[in-house]
């Protein structure tokens, strides 16, 4: 059982943002070698890929986490997706459309880092964003009540739904930061020269936020934790067990997959492997 999966009904408030996991840096290298070899075996089959959705607060460490936990997979087998303001291409299209163009290949790991979730997440905390849509039905931020954003998180399980039952393996992390650790960490980016291009004065307006922020991440993750789809609250005030958490989470749901193998020989082409040899060593 895994302790950080989202099974029930959630409060952030309550729920854990520092863990310590002694030997972190030990583990998650011994895991980094486990995900790669996985990941190989995933690719060879053809069958299955690999959704890691990230999210959290500014600061969280989700960059870093991305760096730590896939250093040892093949540059080929792992896609990482950093998604920003909406192009204006993008905001033609529906809301998940950027995202569902995105979706790792069969054989591979996708990282979303920030996700289709911010369309319930932000966009709640300032509704304003959607205006950009041009959906008919909103005529103003009046329209954009909870039965909006509700009805946009049916949507979004439907979307993890699919692609789950076409061998999309779904796995969401919501990297819990305490905002204490968050002024440290925005401080720390004041106070080192070389981190001060991280720094944006905008950090310090969504921080203000906090609260709402807080309370529309509770209610996604609640309305959209699915077994086929489920989210991990991930203590993220230490930045080394949080990378060895999503590490783990990844591994065991790969391990999981029992039906991932890498194929084999067909036999007529093993039977002449010592045939293979001698002609090529015979060259």
């Amino acid at each position: 059982m895994n302790t950080y999966k989202v099974e029930g009904s959630i409060s952030l408030k309550d729920s854990v943002t520092k863990e310590i996991i002694e030997d972190a840096e030990k583990q998650l290298k011994k895991l980094r070698k486990k995900i790669s070899k996985r990941q190989d075996a995933m690719y060879a089959h053809g069958k299955y890929s690999m959704l890691v959705c990230l999210q959290g607060m500014d600061t969280a460490g989700k960059d870093s986490l991305i760096r730590e936990v896939f250093k040892d997979v093949n540059a080929r087998g792992v896609v990482v997706h950093s998604f920003k303001v909406p192009t204006e291409k993008e905001l033609k299209h529906d809301f998940i459309w950027r995202h569902y163009i995105a979706l790792p290949e069969r054989g591979k790991i996708g990282v979303f880092n920030r996700t289709h979730y911010e369309n319930v997440l932000v966009t709640r905390v300032h509704p304003e964003y959607i205006l950009g849509e041009n959906i008919p039905s909103v005529k103003g931020v009046e329209d954009l009540d909870d039965v909006f954003y509700h009805a946009r998180m049916d949507s979004i399980n439907e979307f993890e739904k699919h692609i789950a039952a076409n061998g999309t393996i779904v796995l969401k992390f919501f990297l819990n930061l305490s905002k204490e650790e968050q002024k440290n960490r925005l401080l720390r980016r004041l106070n080192i020269p070389e981190k001060n291009w991280k720094f944006s004065p905008g950090d310090l307006k969504e921080r203000k936020l906090w609260n709402r922020y807080q309370e529309c991440y509770e209610d996604a993750i609640n309305r959209t934790s699915k077994e086929y789809a489920p989210w991990y609250i991930v203590p993220a005030d230490d930045k080394p067990t949080a990378r060895v958490i999503v590490a783990k989470t990844i591994y065991e749901a790969l391990k999981s997959r029992e039906d991932i193998v890498e194929p084999t020989l067909p036999q007529k082409y093993q039977a002449e492997i010592e045939n293979y040899k001698e002609e090529l060593n015979d060259e």
